[in-house]
């Protein structure tokens, strides 16, 4: 039996809310990190490089995988 598959994803992804334009993301072995749509490939590229952000096998999504709360520049 492969013990892998039970490993815990490199990247976890904290529940949508709507009150922010982040969503918080955990990145194993360095904590929670807001981060905004645009930012969340280029950290995770960082982080981990050569992972891919789109297996869900790196990162797990608690909910609603790749959506981001609304937001337009000016809003608080």
């Amino acid at each position: 039996m492969n013990s892998n598959s039970t490993a815990e994803p490199m990247i976890e992804v904290a529940e949508f809310r709507t009150d922010s334009r982040y969503r918080l993301v955990h990145f194993k072995g360095a904590g929670w990190k807001p981060l905004a749509p645009e930012e969340f490939e280029p950290e995770v590229a960082h982080a981990f490089p050569g992972a891919d952000p789109h297996d869900p096998a790196v990162v797990h999504w608690a909910d609603r995988p790749w959506e981001w709360p609304s937001w337009h520049p000016g809003e608080a």
